[in-house]
Order: structure tokens, then sequence, then C-alpha cells
């Protein structure tokens, strides 16, 4: 089976191409990506593709068996035409299958719910393809909250606009395990999954840094409002309203929502504690 994975250099797209990889099937995999040329010692073949260009995805996915759509990251109002390029590049190349990458939330009552909008048009393009399909609704990665501890350490806490609303965070690594065994399963053929781990409060997430990397983090609850004020003034207008409509859809309840992990995956999702601990050894 030949396999193609969009954005394959991305997070994300790494983490699908190397469960794929690993996987018992050993599927042949092909990396989708806007500058092929500039990656080095490559383990699989690549293609170049852009979500702009249509016609680099009619060749990017000769011969390709399945593919995975790792949505993009462009302005809701971009990406839906971007998706829908490489959906129909992928029916005119005979493609069998289709598995996208969607998120969690609400696609109507919060600063984040035009990129989910976004995404729901996209699932709706992907359910009428007439292929095969599949689809995951990704939770939040936790993986830019490690990556953000020596910011949290210099602030002394976290401080944001999700209150007491639960997140189903998941990781790159465990989305790549997931999408691997829905891409080579039948099985998960027309389902839509929830592809997220224990949900947990910010007040939890923060005790998960103080236990674990041994901090005194507090956790500081911020208005919608002044959140995104101070999110805009840091990342500008299109990110600090990006980010901060993510936790105002955590504060809400949005982002709790039943997994299907151990569905889509086979197994179940990893643990807070343990990743906390294996992360700690990394730093």
């Amino acid at each position: 089976m030949k396999i193609a994975v969009t954005a394959a250099t991305g997070h994300l797209g790494r983490a699908i191409v190397n469960a794929l990889l690993n996987h018992p099937a050993k599927p042949e995999v092909i990396g989708v990506t806007r500058n092929p040329e500039k990656i080095e010692s490559p383990k699989i073949e690549y293609r170049k593709g852009d979500y702009g260009d249509k016609s680099s995805y009619i060749k990017a996915l000769e011969a390709v068996d399945a593919v995975l759509l790792v949505s993009g990251m462009d302005d809701p109002s971009k990406r839906v035409q971007q998706h829908r390029n490489v959906i129909e590049a992928a029916i005119e190349n005979g493609v069998k299958k289709i598995v996208y990458t969607s998120i969690v939330g609400n696609a109507q009552k919060a600063g984040f719910s035009p990129v989910v909008a976004s995404n729901r048009q996209t699932e709706m393009d992907v359910q009428e393809s007439g292929l095969n399909w599949s689809i995951g609704r990704n939770g939040l990665y936790i993986e830019p909250d490690i990556e953000y501890v020596n910011n949290y350490l210099a602030a002394g806490k976290i401080a944001n606009c999700g209150g007491d609303g639960k997140c189903g965070y998941t990781t790159r690594e465990a989305l790549g395990f997931a999408y691997a065994s829905m891409l080579l399963g039948d099985e998960h053929n027309g389902q839509t999954y929830n592809l997220t781990g224990p949900a947990i409060t910010q007040q939890e997430l923060t005790d998960l840094f103080n236990t674990v990397f041994g901090l005194n983090l507090k956790y500081e609850s911020m208005t919608v409002e002044d959140y995104r004020t101070e999110r805009i003034a840091e990342l500008g207008e299109f990110m600090g309203t990006i980010i901060s409509g993510i936790y105002e859809g955590i504060r809400a309840g949005y982002s709790d929502v039943a997994s299907d992990y151990l569905t889509a995956a086979g197994r179940e999702h990893i643990d807070w504690e343990s990743y906390f601990h294996r992360m700690s050894q990394k730093i």
C-alpha cells in the first residue's frame, strides 16, 4: 500500500510518517511538502505539493492508494479551497482513501470558531468525495506548553482565560499512532473520532508542572477580553485572536469531549503524569 502524507515536514506530518514507518504493515510512505529540495538524506520519497496549487497535488498523488490530509495553517477564508485542491487531486488520481486531521471545537461561539468552521466544511467535503474516508478531530497539542516551561518559570505562573474548563489535550506522537491505524484499517472507514487524551483543567496542568518539574507555579485565570488583548499585543491580530479563542473555547467547555482515541488507535492514550515524567528527562 502506498500512502501519501501532506505537510510531511511539519510537526504532525513527521509524527504520522514515523508512525507509518514503524507500523507492522510496512506501507510505502510518500511525504508531500512545498520544498522537497530542501530535505537532506530523506528516509522516504518526497514529492512537491502546495495546497494552493492543485496541479502540484495532481502530480504528487500519482499512483497513491491513500492520502493523509493534514489541515492547513492558512487563514480560514483560504483553507477550504486549499483542502479541496488536495481532495479533488486525490479523486482525479483514483486514490481509494482519504484521512483528514480536523480539530475539536465549536464552529460558532468562540474566537477560534472560524478555524473550526473551515475544518467542518472540509470534513463535509471529505465525506462527500466518494472515497473511503476517516476523520480525526485532534485535541489541543500539549507540546507547546512543555516548550513554554521557561516562560512560565520566568513569570512564576500560567495565565490564560481557560478558567475551570477542561481540555482534552493530546500529543503529536499519540496522534501519529492513531492516524497510522486509521489509514491502514478498513474498520475505521466512515468514522469520525475525537482524538484526545484525559481532559484536565489549567490548574491541573499547572499542578503537573509543579509536581514533575519541581516548580512552584500558580495558575491565574484571566478574563477572555484581557487575555485576547494581551495575546494580540504580543502575537498580532490573527494569531492573538486564534490563541485567545482556543482558551475561550476551553473555558466554555468546547474542548471537553468524549475521547475515541482507544477505538481509533487500538490502545489507550498516554496519561499525563507519565508523559510529563518522560518529558522531564528531556529538558
